[in-house]
């Protein structure tokens, strides 16, 4: 399998490019009780596995699904990264990995969802895979060095880094990055691609966080 959806339970997509995303998945895994909503626009959706604590998920969808049901109690991590382990460890071969929904509805699971594809590069071995958030306003994704990111000219472009060690020298944007001291979040944010590619110089390795559109 090359590619999985993991669908969240958040601001459910109304764009065509993620509906197409989730509607030509070779897999979706839910998140909770993202399945209650997936259900609603699509009643003979079939999820591949249903992941988390289950707080969400109505009693009797957990017995509807229940050949596909994975209880995870714990609360040391959200069911985002509940859903990361399940794909990582039941398809090993997948190459791209596509979280909807994750967010909108609530900013606290938004800021968190984001957050997390950066403490994805430290807490699983990725590879080559790619690892994406995308909403009807947007595609989030996270770097850790120096690359080529063939995004497009003219496209909104925001960058963060939790590193205030981190400096990035660039080509490709209307504001080169290069004087930026990564302190505070706002720091990067509201740039333009001014060239298809956008070329990222990192002084040292470090997880960062990309939001075009």
């Amino acid at each position: 399998m090359n590619s999985i959806v993991i669908l969240c339970n958040g601001q459910f997509p109304s764009e065509p490019y993620p509906l197409y995303l989730l509607e030509s998945a070779e897999g979706v895994v839910c998140c909770d009780g993202a399945l209650e909503q997936w259900l609603a626009h699509n009643p003979s959706a079939r999820p591949m596995a249903v992941v988390g604590d289950l707080d969400s998920l109505p009693q009797a969808l957990q017995e509807q699904f229940a050949s596909c049901v994975e209880h995870v109690a714990e609360q040391d991590y959200n069911d985002l990264t509940k859903a990361m382990r399940w794909v990582l460890r039941e398809h090993p071969e997948v190459q791209d990995i596509v979280i909807l929904g994750a967010t909108g509805l609530r900013e606290d699971h938004t800021i968190g969802n984001l957050g997390l594809l950066m403490e994805y590069t430290r807490m699983f071995s990725l590879g080559e895979r790619k690892v994406s958030i995308i909403s009807d306003y947007g595609t989030a994704f996270a770097i850790t060095d120096s690359c080529d990111l063939h995004l497009g000219e003219g496209r909104r472009f925001s960058f963060f880094s939790a590193d205030n060690t981190l400096r990035v020298a660039s080509t490709g944007l209307q504001w080169p990055l290069d004087d930026v001291v990564f302190d505070a979040w706002w720091k990067a944010t509201l740039n333009r691609t001014t060239d298809p590619v956008v070329s990222l110089h990192f002084n040292h390795p470090a997880p960062a966080l990309v939001i075009v559109d």
